[in-house]
């Protein structure tokens, strides 16, 4: 089955490349790009994309207002944000609005095709780097939360894992379980703290500094 992939940019060069990846890739399928998120809602009505490739550094509306739009609208699109900063605000509101990917734009070929296949297929995908600012953006302390404190020990672990950018496979491996049973714990988790997106359970546990 093809992944279709629309791509926001302003950078035409950047935009061009990107379409030809997806042209050479079998799995991959473009279906549109834009230099803005202005017209985001129709873009999505008209496209029709599984995944969309996200700037975050756009003018007139930025890649934050576009992915906290396209969720509002369109929650089962994926978002990958990407950017050439590590900048930890930018990578916080980007979980926190339901984006369920976020590489650098040095990332390379492959990951970037390992992450737009990844959240296609329900994970969650951080460069290691960006993963690392993920992790140190909460630095004081704070009350403890009931809905955290509802995790089983296994489902906090797995919450862990995912802050740090593993996928479902990474931490199938890492748990010695299946994969199932990896989507099974992630399924509680949603439950458990009332959310819809792995974005949005990264973004609530950062939020709320749990100490694993």
């Amino acid at each position: 089955m093809l992944i279709n992939v629309f791509i926001y940019d302003d950078n035409e060069a950047r935009r061009d490349s990107l379409i030809a990846l997806l042209e050479l890739t079998d799995s991959m399928h473009f279906v549109g790009s834009a230099a803005n998120c202005t017209s985001v809602e129709q873009d999505m009505l008209s496209s029709k994309p599984d995944v969309v490739l996200m700037d975050i550094e756009m003018p007139e509306t930025d890649g934050i207002e576009g992915v906290k739009r396209i969720k509002s609208k369109y929650p089962f699109i994926k978002v990958i944000m990407q950017t050439v900063y590590e900048d930890s605000d930018k990578i916080f509101n980007a979980l926190r609005y339901g984006a369920e990917g976020y590489i650098l734009k040095k990332a390379s070929v492959n990951h970037i095709i390992e992450s737009i296949k990844e959240v296609y297929n329900g994970g969650a995908f951080m460069t290691p780097s960006v993963a690392m600012q993920v992790m140190n953006f909460i630095k004081k302390p704070t009350p403890s939360d009931q809905k955290m404190e509802s995790l089983s020990p296994r489902e906090s672990e797995v919450l862990k894992y995912l802050s740090e950018g593993d996928s479902y496979k990474m931490i199938a491996d890492r748990l010695k379980i299946s994969y199932g049973t990896v989507n099974n714990h992630i399924k509680k988790i949603y439950e458990k703290l009332q959310v819809h997106s792995l974005g949005e359970a990264v973004s609530y546990a950062l939020k709320n500094n749990i100490n694993y």
